[in-house]
């Protein structure tokens, strides 16, 4: 009987000793909670998908809270989101500016071709990974839909052997931007309709021998261009979207009609 209780004492006292450890361990490591931050990131989607530049909705939530990234910086949640995270902030709601994922290849099974038959996994990483130079046009899309299957709205889709968007449903989230392993889809914003829908880099006779609707860096769009909106970098035209008026001169003169219209 002894023993027993001299056993319950010493499970007792240790009991008490590591309770009072980890008394002394909260206190010591408390971090208090902002409340703005909490509700911040209740309006917050929770995509955790970077478009904002964050690591996830809780890096963002935290910078909004400090004042160090804008009310309306979340793509995906939109103006709905950014006014109620303005009103926890206590300033002017922002509207979001509507962006848009954007794949720059123009290389439908109708304008190119594949060197051979590719019979790997069904998936473009895969595909790269294996070495081979499965399309004539080495910068194009491979048509094989990795950016399809990330896409949590049904946004994007492999249509003649090149990935198109959806932009009604397209909340520019990033993710087919990150499963793209040619870099071919980019986020743009949705108001700007001129855009190159072509990334190949290479000289223009090769261009042509690979792509029928390649861009071919030729600079006749940068003459037109009255507002140095569009240059050409590494053989390929490039549109800046701030200075871009939507005038469509360049599309107008592309010979490639590679530029899309303005409308």
């Amino acid at each position: 009987m002894k023993i027993i209780l001299i056993t319950v004492l010493v499970i007792t006292l240790v009991g008490l000793i590591v309770g009072a450890g980890l008394v002394a361990t909260g206190k010591k490591f408390h971090v208090d909670i902002d409340e703005k931050e909490a509700a911040v990131r209740a309006e917050l989607p929770g995509n955790n998908c970077g478009a904002c530049g964050y690591a996830g909705c809780d890096a963002m939530a935290a910078a909004i809270a400090k004042g160090e990234a804008p009310t309306n910086g979340c793509p995906v949640g939109g103006t709905p989101v950014a006014e109620k995270i303005a009103e926890i902030m206590g300033v002017a709601p922002v509207a979001v500016e509507k962006r848009v994922a954007f794949v720059k290849c123009k290389g439908s099974c109708d304008v190119t071709r594949n060197q051979g038959n590719y019979v790997g996994m069904r998936d473009c990483r895969s595909a790269v990974m294996s070495g081979m130079n499965i399309a004539e046009c080495d910068y194009g899309c491979l048509g094989f839909g990795s950016c399809q299957a990330v896409c949590p709205n049904d946004a994007i889709k492999v249509r003649n052997g090149v990935a198109l968007v959806d932009e009604n449903k397209c909340v520019a989230c990033g993710l087919c931007v990150k499963a793209c392993p040619k870099g071919l889809i980019e986020i743009v914003p949705a108001a700007n309709r001129v855009r190159v829908q072509c990334s190949n880099k290479e000289r223009g006779p090769q261009v042509k021998k690979a792509c029928e609707a390649g861009c071919i860096g030729c600079t006749l769009c940068v003459r037109q261009c009255e507002f140095e909106a569009i240059s050409v970098v590494n053989n390929i035209a490039k549109i800046d979207y701030e200075k871009c008026t939507q005038c469509g001169k360049c599309a107008e003169k592309c010979p490639a009609k590679v530029i899309l219209p303005p409308v």
